[in-house]
């Protein structure tokens, strides 16, 4: 009960201070000179994030979980193939009932990469398959850092105008590089990664935070903030419960009708259902122009909050049953 209130009071704390973010945004946006400084702070955040990512990440653990292949499976399916199937289906029916840049980002939302820290942190409190929890996560962002981009590609043509050549530049050097640098200087920096956790915490967070200004920012000097009504953000609450809904139930029913036992199927509903925020705002300030960031992002930053209080009562409910 404790670790799961701790969860949410981090989740509060950092929803207040996106919150501050974006009220910061909305006051003092950048404007003139000081959008280059913008620019640059969000970039050289992204590619930190990605190289502590690269760092932090160990192939071992992916390694010695892919035993577990049906369970490793699922949790892939459900991330890059139920969720984007979901997200195309509700972007073909809420494309004229929304803003575009909304059903650009619920769509977007779809083809993201699962969560690492909450995916094995709410297994753990439900007495699930940690092991198996930690590679399903780490297989998924590790592959999300090139998959996600492609099905972007692939399913934001229309939406987005394509992958530009310096976006496709701006992946390999913002996202890629710093990922394959990260694993290269993995053996040599885990150990003090490992004994300074404050300063992965500082980066994940901050770089959230840079870029959230950055796309607030760029979207208030645009006027786009305009085209959002409450019922908007109302629909967008909804829309974030049915994915969700959706998704827990369907990798509940197919770990069952596998044969899992309770603690795979809290691993695969779990892992199978977050939407990862911290490599998805970064993300989308490189695969989107500046001006559109802002409200591509606004769904991902509401289903993340669903998603945290949601499964932690479902960690709640699978924790308390009797002993295996």
């Amino acid at each position: 009960m404790s670790a799961i209130r701790r969860i949410i009071a981090r989740a509060d704390r950092f929803l207040l201070l996106l919150i501050a973010t974006v009220a910061l945004a909305a006051v003092l946006p950048a404007r003139g000179s000081a959008v280059a400084w913008v620019e640059h702070g969000t970039t050289l955040a992204v590619a930190l994030l990605f190289l502590l990512y690269g760092a932090r990440l160990a192939p071992q653990a992916i390694w010695a979980g892919l035993a577990h292949w049906r369970l490793q499976l699922l949790v892939f399916a459900s991330t890059f193939v139920l969720f984007p199937l979901i997200g195309v289906g509700l972007s073909a029916a809420l494309r004229g009932w929304l803003p575009e840049p909304i059903v650009t980002g619920l769509l977007f939302l779809c083809l993201l990469p699962s969560t690492v820290q909450s995916s094995i942190a709410f297994t753990s409190i439900a007495r699930g398959n940690v092991p198996a929890a930690l590679c399903s996560a780490s297989l998924s962002n590790l592959i999300g850092v090139v998959l996600t981009p492609l099905l972007v590609a692939q399913l934001l043509t229309s939406a987005s105008g394509g992958l530009s050549l310096e976006a496709l530049r701006d992946i390999a050097l913002q996202i890629l590089l710093p990922f394959v640098i990260g694993q290269l200087i993995r053996p040599w920096v885990q150990g003090w990664l490992h004994a300074h956790p404050v300063l992965t915490k500082v980066v994940d967070r901050g770089s959230v935070l840079v870029v959230v200004y950055a796309a607030f920012s760029a979207g208030v000097v645009a006027g786009l903030w305009t085209q959002l009504s409450p019922l908007a953000l109302l629909a967008i609450l909804a829309l974030s419960l049915l994915i969700l809904a959706i998704v827990m139930g369907a990798t509940t029913l197919a770990s069952r009708a596998i044969g899992f036992g309770v603690a795979d199927e809290i691993a695969t509903v779990f892992c199978g259902s977050k939407k990862s925020m911290a490599s998805g705002i970064p993300m989308a300030a490189i695969l989107f122009p500046s001006h559109r960031v802002g409200l591509i992002v606004l769904p991902l930053m509401i289903f993340h909050q669903v998603q945290l209080f949601v499964c932690a009562g479902m960690a709640r409910r699978y924790a308390a049953r009797p002993p295996e």
